[in-house]
């Protein structure tokens, strides 16, 4: 049974979306049976991968609002044994659509049942935010990877999502918790370093020892519908996330 673990920060920019696609193609790269699901009305893992949002026939939207089976919905991927499931901006109406619906919280996390012994891993990208799709991730999850960016206001933020994820816990999810702390887009300056060192000295263990720098091909990658260790694997992004799937798959 795949272990399905969602990506998620209240704020964008923090490498949220970067971190989905390039772990996913990671562990896909590891032989691991991967599939990725694009939870964000943006859509940015799908064309992360070089498909056309706007020529989609079926999206993750008509799995959570029309019932369309999300084995229906995958597509291939230029990886060995990863698969996508693909969103745009339909799904900006699923929260409305679904407002009125019963047991709203678990459209994911039933879609997923069907298709979740098919995978190793399951990775789920959020929206930058706290509302209906980003609590559909959490309640289908077990883990939770929270990016988090070396900057100042890192920790801003932080403990409000941390407080999510215990309501999420003990209200709709018993099994969930917190797969890890990423530290992203790294720049090797005395206020990176310090900031490592706090969410550290707070997070201890839960934070990743890998951690992600700010590199060029990470931002490069996307526009040629590439994961970074496809588009260039020997740049120190690719590099780093290939450290990041081996530090998931040893945490079991």
């Amino acid at each position: 049974m795949g272990r399905i673990i969602v990506i998620a920060n209240q704020k964008g920019g923090v490498g949220k979306t970067t971190t989905a696609v390039n772990l996913a193609a990671c562990m896909a790269a590891a032989g691991k049976r991967t599939l990725l699901v694009d939870l964000d009305p943006q859509g940015n893992a799908t064309s992360g991968y070089g498909v056309d949002k706007k020529a989609l026939e079926r999206t993750v939207y008509d799995a959570l609002v029309d019932d369309v089976p999300l084995r229906d919905v995958m597509l291939p991927t230029l990886m060995d044994g990863l698969r996508l499931a693909p969103s745009n901006k339909e799904l900006v109406g699923a929260e409305v659509e679904l407002v009125n619906a019963t047991e709203r919280e678990y459209r994911l996390r039933n879609k997923l049942a069907a298709v979740r012994d098919d995978f190793e891993y399951i990775f789920i990208d959020c929206p930058p935010s706290l509302g209906f799709l980003t609590l559909n991730g959490l309640v289908a999850a077990a883990g939770v990877l929270v990016t988090l960016q070396c900057e100042y206001y890192a920790l801003e933020g932080l403990s409000e999502l941390l407080q999510t994820i215990v309501l999420v816990r003990d209200n709709l999810n018993a099994s969930l918790r917190l797969e890890g702390v990423l530290l992203t887009m790294n720049q090797h300056t005395n206020l990176s370093k310090q900031v490592i060192e706090d969410v550290r000295g707070y997070l201890g263990a839960k934070v990743f020892e890998t951690v992600i720098p700010r590199n060029v091909t990470l931002g490069e990658a996307p526009s040629f519908g590439q994961p970074v260790i496809v588009y260039d694997l020997k740049s120190a992004g690719a590099q780093a996330y290939l450290a990041l799937a081996r530090e998931v798959i040893s945490r079991g």
